[in-house]
């Protein structure tokens, strides 16, 4: 027998399709690109061009992106390098001169460094007169690098793992992650003679320029002392390798190279698609199936239990109260939260640790929640998230799950598949943070 949820989970669906159609960066990028003549025109600014255009894309969405320059541009673009994701490769164009590179995320490794140095050679090649096209989604960050002297790949992957354990927020790794890198931060426009332009597919909370993949063509506003009280904050200094402790000393004593602090004037940067558009898809689409939507915030942040409990009691309110929306009603958040692991842990991502968490407020109410990450992968698994609804809680129990037990493990993922709770979509093609839909349906309805 179906569920009396199972029209608000088919409408829970429905919305989010709506939301990662319109983060599409296909669409975002073809929309914004326009050429006539040797005039290149983004977002309607104007660039004339007497020399080449070189291409350099890095990201899950790097290959979407590409499409969409090369189905804009054709011919004018001479030479061009796309980074993205094991996997993520397969709607790449495969053309003369454009060279593809899977790597390692959120772990880079081996083909991460290639890419780096590749990116390097590529951004020498551009002339005064060149113009380079710079693509940047989510993931960049682990997708392209190239350490600093002295920093070897090891040691780069080692810090990288210590601070995705950590807890601490993607802003604030990313922050790290540019003061040992010779691309992040600004440098890679840096080492560019001609024309950069980049378009941003923004992943990181208030989309700031300098976070999305660590900045490689935005000037930066941290340093090595925001580094250092993080690498502290968190209880990672300690733990780092040597040759990184030893490259952050030498900056702290104003030994090593800053980030670029001052913009430069060859150096353009737009953003393309955000979580604020995808969130604003949503709530028309549930507006279009009848429902009374609010966009709670686009900056969530937190840990992922937390969130989940907060944002939870708000549908309780709404399920008992009719307030702050009167049903049927759909919330709608976007931003990203977190996990903070301690020891050995089991397996799952911060969207399925919420949903595990809020099943626990909405027992019993005629709602159905789903948590998401837009680029389809949830921390090291195959599911984007969950999706959970008032008969969730009790069904976990028959299948003797201990919901306690599984959060204090961090072990998600199993429980969720247990009683049918995973949302999988597969690689979405983009990346535009993490999204919370909430459905609470009156309490004849569904059936």
């Amino acid at each position: 027998m179906p569920s009396k949820l199972s029209k608000a989970k088919a409408d829970a669906l429905s919305i989010l399709d709506a939301a990662l159609k319109a983060a599409d960066p296909y669409l975002a990028v073809r929309n914004a690109v326009e050429v006539e003549g040797n005039i290149l025109r983004i977002f309607g600014e104007e660039f004339g061009s007497r020399g080449r255009v070189y291409l350099l894309a890095l990201g899950k969405a790097a290959c979407a992106m590409s499409r969409a320059v090369l189905d804009a541009l054709g011919e004018l673009v001479g030479e061009g390098l796309v980074v993205t994701k094991y996997g993520y490769a397969g709607d790449c164009p495969r053309i003369p001169n454009l060279r593809v590179i899977e790597a390692g995320h959120p772990v880079p490794d081996e083909n991460s460094l290639l890419a780096g140095k590749l990116g390097v050679e590529l951004a020498k090649k551009v002339g005064p007169d060149d113009i380079l096209l710079v693509l940047i989604s989510g993931g960049g960050s682990a997708l392209f690098l190239l350490p600093e002297e002295g920093i070897g790949l090891g040691d780069k992957i080692r810090t990288n793992e210590l601070l995705l354990k950590s807890g601490a927020r993607i802003y604030e790794i990313n922050t790290v992650r540019k003061h040992i890198s010779a691309v992040k931060g600004g440098k890679l426009a840096k080492r560019v003679r001609g024309t950069v332009i980049s378009l941003i597919l923004s992943d990181v909370v208030g989309d700031p320029l300098e976070a999305i993949a660590s900045g490689p063509t935005v000037k930066d506003p941290t340093t090595f002392q925001d580094a250092y009280r993080i690498l502290k904050l968190y209880n990672v200094w300690e733990k780092l390798p040597e040759s990184v402790r030893r490259y952050i000393e030498r900056g702290l004593r104003g030994e090593a190279e800053e980030t670029l602090k001052e913009g430069l004037s060859n150096v353009h940067n737009f953003i393309a698609g955000s979580n604020s558009l995808a969130c604003g898809a949503a709530k028309r689409k549930a507006e279009e199936l009848g429902y009374n939507p609010e966009i709670l915030t686009t900056t969530l942040e937190g840990e992922a239990g937390e969130v989940a409990l907060a944002i939870g009691s708000i549908v309780q309110e709404i399920a008992g109260y009719d307030r702050p929306l009167r049903k049927p009603a759909v919330l709608i958040a976007g931003g990203e939260w977190t996990v903070t692991i301690e020891g050995e842990a089991g397996l799952g991502g911060p969207n399925q640790e919420f949903a595990l968490s809020i099943a626990r407020k909405i027992a019993g109410l005629n709602a159905v929640v789903l948590s998401v990450d837009t680029n389809g992968t949830d921390g090291p698994t195959n599911a984007a998230g969950g999706i959970v609804d008032g008969e969730t809680l009790e069904r976990l129990k028959r299948a003797g799950v201990d919901i306690e037990e599984v959060l204090k493990r961090h072990d998600s993922y199993h429980a969720l598949d247990k009683v049918g709770a995973l949302l999988k979509t597969g690689p979405t093609g983009t990346n535009v943070n993490s999204m919370v839909i909430a459905v609470i349906l009156k309490d004849s309805e569904g059936a």
